[in-house]
């Protein structure tokens, strides 16, 4: 379950399955999908919650009526894609409580003051500011004004954008923040996605920071858990031929499993950055490193040079790096072939 603390002292990688209108309206669908990125692993599903008044003008719809992109499968005019997708009020909590049964998070997208009303009536442990919001002061106020984390996503954003949406949201009292670094084109090139915009962004606010992801597959969203994101969120879908938005450019159950299953184990393997070496590594150094041996017979009251020495394994005895030491040294005992020599075999 979320924790902000958690996640900010980066004891986990949360893992949000973005369903958003992936639903296509269908409950049924939405629900197949809620219990899908459970078993995959995910901590949150997220929805978006917005209506066909509250998302856009009477005008962008009447300039969209027919669409020519395929990548997307639009089915009619936007006006009728919107009125089909949106997520009735009723509806979520009817999500909510599946969500509660089966022990996932419940999350979404607000898009006006009333929606977050709304869900802090449902009961979401967070709010998920979208890109397109990060300019909207008055959306951000309000959704600090609720005494909740807020995650806010950073696509089409400058940094002087992200840090006035900032200070808004502290100076509306949020003091749990949490940034996504974000690419707001589906899919986008590889070479603009930035990763390393992650640790930037970690050190310019001093708030965990996260991806929310428009990339093909898996692969991308793993490379940000390694560059330090606290919080992965993925677009998720049962099949990337349906129809709709934004199933193309989803993670399937597979791929959605491997980003899971990544985050599970990311946080330990990445460790810290002070240089240890294991117990179990310092017992190898016995069998796999070398130690000084005669490269020859040498009797006692020899005097060394370097060619009566070669180094091979085991590592139990003199290290090759004191071998310099040995030359111009007398033997005290005599020495077989490949025998291991020992301090106390000198005079």
């Amino acid at each position: 379950m979320f924790d902000f603390d958690a996640i900010a002292n980066k004891q986990k990688t949360y893992v949000i399955a973005e369903i958003g209108a992936n639903h296509n309206g269908d409950m049924d669908l939405a629900r197949e999908l809620i219990l899908s990125a459970k078993k995959c692993g995910a901590d949150a599903v997220k929805f978006q919650s917005w209506k066909k008044e509250s998302l856009c003008s009477q005008q962008e719809y009447d300039q969209n009526k027919v669409y020519t992109d395929s990548k997307k499968k639009h089915f009619g005019s936007l006006e009728e894609m919107v009125e089909k997708y949106y997520l009735r009020d009723e509806q979520h909590y009817e999500l909510k409580a599946f969500c509660d049964e089966i022990g996932v998070d419940f999350c979404s997208s607000p898009f006006t003051n009333e929606e977050i009303d709304l869900l802090e009536d449902v009961g979401v442990p967070f709010y998920k500011i979208a890109s397109c919001d990060i300019n909207n002061w008055p959306l951000l106020r309000h959704a600090a004004g609720k005494k909740k984390p807020v995650i806010i996503s950073t696509g089409m954003s400058d940094l002087a954008e992200v840090s006035e949406a900032v200070r808004i949201l502290e100076e509306a009292g949020a003091n749990q923040i949490i940034l996504l670094h974000c690419i707001a084109i589906y899919p986008p090139k590889n070479e603009d996605i930035h990763l390393n915009n992650i640790p930037m962004l970690a050190q310019a606010f001093k708030y965990p920071v996260g991806f929310s992801d428009h990339s093909i597959g898996s692969i991308v969203p793993l490379a940000a858990m390694a560059v330090g994101a606290a919080v992965i969120e993925k677009h998720f879908t049962r099949d990337k031929d349906m129809d709709g938005w934004d199933h193309a450019i989803s993670a399937d159950p597979a791929e959605l499993k491997e980003i899971c299953d990544g985050a599970a184990i990311m946080r330990t393997v990445m460790g810290g950055t002070v240089r240890t070496v294991s117990d179990e590594e310092l017992e190898k150094r016995k069998k796999f490193r070398r130690s000084v041996v005669a490269r020859h017979s040498l009797e006692a009251g020899h005097v060394l040079s370097e060619d009566d020495l070669a180094y091979k394994r085991p590592g139990t005895h003199i290290a090759p790096n004191l071998g310099e030491f040995l030359v111009g040294r007398t033997l005290k005992n005599s020495l077989g072939y490949d025998q291991l020599i020992c301090w106390s075999d000198l005079v």
